[in-house]
C-alpha cells in the first residue's frame, strides 16, 4: 500500500471526527477571543518560520490551494527563524485587519504574547506544524510518533547497540516532542544504545554540518545518528562523508524531495525519514480557521497527523510532497 495514501486516510478519520460535534465527549471546543464573528472570510496571513525549506513552500501551497475555494486571499511572510521579525509580522498583520493568522512559530512559548494581540485583534489563529501558546487551534504532525519511529529503524539497524549522536534543533514543540519521542523509544526498548552528544541547531543544513563536524570530532566511535529534520539528516550526512565515515545509519524527519533524492542514492548512509504532509496541514489549519471564525465547534482542538518511516524499502510507493 501507498505510504502517502495511507497518511490520507488517517488524516481524513482524524478531520472529519473533529467536525462531528454530534460524535463526540464532552463539551465542543470554542473561542470568545478572536474571530467568531460568523462571516466570509476575506484575508490570510500565513507564517512560517523559513521559506527557503521546502516543507513551507509545501505548506503555502496546502493553504492557498485551500484560501482559493473559498474566495480568501493568502499574505505568505518569512519568519527567518527570527522571533522578533514574526512579532514585528504580527503587528502589521493587525494593522491589515487581517481575519485569520495561520501561524507557523519559530518560538513555541515566545510568540505567544503576540498571539495575544492578535486575538485581542479579532484575529482568529490557528497553529501549524508547531504550537503557539495562546492559539485557539493546532494542527501539527504526530511529532513524537515521527522521534520513536525515525530512531526505531536506527536502532533497528545498528543492531540494538552503540553508540548514536543526535542533532536538535530550536526551541519549538515539534522539535523538542521528536526528541522526547526518539529517547523514549531507546529507553524502553534498546538499553544497549547511548547518545553521547547532542546540540541544538537552527533546524537548517549548514549548522547540522557544523554541528556535527564538531560532535564526531569529539565521539569518533558513533555508529548512527538522529537529526531531528531532513535539513539536519542530510547536513549529518555530508559531516560523516568529509570525516570519512561509509557505514553510519542516519535518519530524519520530513521524507522531503531532498531526503528522498538522497535515498535513491544506494551508498548514502542516509537511510530514511519519518513522513510528514505539510500540504495536508496547511489545508487542516484553514478548515479548523473556518470553523472557529464562524463561531462553531471543533470537536478537537489539536489535530495530530500520524507518520510512517519512509525507506529504501518503500521509497517507489511514497508519493512525496505537493
Amino acid at each position: 500500500m501507498s505510504s502517502r495514501p495511507a497518511l490520507r486516510a488517517v488524516t481524513g478519520l482524524a478531520v472529519a471526527g473533529m467536525f462531528l460535534a454530534a460524535c463526540s465527549e464532552g463539551d465542543p471546543i470554542t473561542s470568545d477571543a478572536g474571530g467568531g464573528g460568523g462571516g466570509q472570510i476575506d484575508s490570510i496571513g500565513l507564517m512560517v518560520q523559513d521559506l527557503s525549506n521546502p516543507f513551507f513552500q509545501s505548506m503555502a501551497n496546502g493553504v492557498e490551494s485551500a484560501a482559493t475555494e473559498i474566495g480568501a486571499t493568502v499574505n505568505v511572510l518569512d519568519g527567518r527563524q527570527d522571533l522578533g521579525a514574526q512579532n514585528e509580522q504580527i503587528d502589521t498583520l493587525i494593522q491589515q485587519q487581517i481575519d485569520v493568522l495561520l501561524i507557523n512559530a519559530v518560538d513555541s512559548e515566545g510568540i505567544g504574547p503576540a498571539v495575544e494581540r492578535a486575538k485581542g485583534a479579532g484575529i482568529t489563529v490557528v497553529a501549524i506544524d508547531v504550537t503557539a501558546r495562546g492559539a485557539q487551534a493546532t494542527v501539527t504532525l504526530d511529532n513524537a510518533q515521527a522521534g520513536e519511529v525515525a530512531c526505531t529503524h536506527l536502532a533497528e539497524q545498528i543492531g540494538g547497540s552503540g553508540n548514536i549522536l543526535l542533532v536538535d534543533g530550536t526551541p519549538i514543540s515539534s522539535v523538542q516532542d521528536r526528541v522526547r519521542g526518539c529517547k523514549a523509544a531507546l529507553e524502553q526498548n534498546y538499553p544497549g544504545i547511548a547518545i553521547v552528544a547532542q546540540q541544538s541547531g537552527d533546524n537548517g543544513r549548514a549548522e547540522a554540518l557544523t554541528l556535527t563536524t564538531d560532535m564526531l570530532t569529539a565521539n569518533p566511535d558513533v555508529v548512527g545518528i538522529f537529526g531531528i529534520n531532513d535539513p539536519s539528516a542530510l547536513g549529518a550526512t555530508l559531516a560523516a562523508q568529509q570525516a570519512g565515515y561509509t557505514d553510519l545509519v542516519i535518519v530524519g524527519v520530513d521524507a522531503s524531495p531532498e531526503a528522498v533524492a538522497e535515498l535513491e542514492k544506494p551508498d548514502s548512509m542516509f537511510q530514511g525519514s519519518a513522513a510528514q504532509d505539510p500540504n495536508t496541514q496547511g489545508a487542516i489549519a484553514l478548515e479548523m480557521a473556518q470553523k472557529l471564525f464562524a463561531g462553531e465547534p471543533l470537536e478537537q482542538e489539536t489535530v495530530l497527523v500520524p507518520t510512517e518511516f519512509i525507506s529504501r524499502d518503500n521509497l517507489a510507493d511514497y508519493e512525496g510532497w505537493k
